[in-house]
């Protein structure tokens, strides 16, 4: 049974939301509880305002019809919303509903002390929802990119032996630039004479051998 006494803080109507909250308590699902309720307040006559029940799973919408003698509800829960607002004004607030599909859903009138509850309630749920969502969304890629990353089970397959074949190693040919071989004489040559281990007449002697045999 849903508990009045904490919905009467704000000023809202005790009537009303005693037979709003007698109707809600047959609706309500496993687990879903009423977090706030807001009521109509009319400048002129308010004898059967509409009130707006937030829970944890949906937004309730009461309006009272045949003289109060019958009530009309309508739900939508918070994977239908996309967002939440309010406008005050100077004889009260509107409490803006956008759902995902759609027109708006509006209600005037509502108290500006509640109407910011009312936004503060819805918007925390609308968020948690997404929250959730979110959550699902990335244990959802981590359980797809786990299962692209299962390395393949190697496949073995048994071949005959046969008898080994032994390739003798050819030994690699390189081919010697001549002019480079010419160019090392030389230098060897002139270290030779730098360090005056050969004459210079030895010297010109053998260079001008080298560089005949090209």
């Amino acid at each position: 049974m849903i508990n009045i006494d904490r919905f009467l803080a704000d000023e809202q109507d005790p009537k009303a939301v005693e037979k709003v909250a007698g109707k809600l308590n047959d609706l309500l699902t496993s687990g879903e509880e009423i977090l706030y309720l807001a009521v109509q307040k009319k400048p002129a006559v308010n004898l059967l305002p509409d009130c707006i029940a937030i829970s944890n799973k949906r937004i309730f919408y009461c309006s009272p019809s045949n003289l109060g003698l019958t009530m009309n509800f309508k739900d939508i829960s918070w994977k239908n919303i996309k967002e939440v607002s309010f406008k005050e004004g100077l004889l009260g607030s509107k409490f803006i509903c956008v759902p995902q599909s759609g027109e708006n859903i509006v209600t005037d009138f509502i108290p500006k002390v509640q109407v910011r509850k009312l936004h503060q309630a819805a918007n925390q749920q609308l968020e948690e929802y997404k929250e959730l969502l979110r959550q699902q969304k990335l244990e959802e890629n981590r359980a797809t990119a786990s299962t692209f990353n299962v390395p393949a089970t190697p496949q073995v397959i048994d071949l005959p032996i046969e008898e080994a074949v032994v390739i003798p190693e050819i030994a690699p040919v390189v081919e010697v630039n001549k002019e480079d071989e010419i160019e090392q004489k030389l230098i060897k040559l002139k270290t030779l004479y730098d360090k005056q281990l050969i004459t210079r007449e030895e010297y010109e002697h053998k260079k001008a051998a080298i560089l005949d045999s090209m």
